[in-house]
């Protein structure tokens, strides 16, 4: 099982960008896939998931109503959408399972056993 995010990148506050999370080795619609972040000096932390079951959705409570998930089985990918990102958002992100096939949101940080190259979000003017 091997997830790989990218499209981190330097962004202004108020900026957009979209993270991917491309699945190798199993597919996606049928775990629950997390998006966490962890900021220097900070533990990781959940911020947004996915289950087998569209409805089954996570959101931390900073990044509701400003990061959606989203999932394309035809593409085996995870997607973050950012929108009006604050400096706070500043972190590495990563994408990861429990490797537990069609469990629930959220996927805690002490379920994960592999943890890929996240991708550097910085956002600052």
């Amino acid at each position: 099982v091997q997830l790989q995010a990218s499209g981190g990148g330097l962004v202004q506050p108020g900026g957009s960008l979209r993270l991917s999370c491309t699945a190798s080795g199993f597919t996606v619609d049928y775990y629950a896939i997390g998006w966490f972040r962890q900021a220097p000096g900070k533990e990781r932390e959940g911020v947004s998931c996915i289950g087998t079951a569209d409805s089954d959705l996570y959101y931390r409570d900073s990044v509701k109503g400003r990061f959606t998930i989203s999932r394309d089985n035809a593409k085996n990918t995870v997607y973050l959408q950012m929108d009006s990102l604050e400096p706070e958002d500043t972190a590495v992100y990563y994408c990861a399972t429990d490797e537990v096939p069609f469990s629930n949101c959220p996927v805690g940080v002490n379920a994960v056993d592999y943890w890929g190259k996240g991708t550097q979000v910085t956002v600052s003017s």
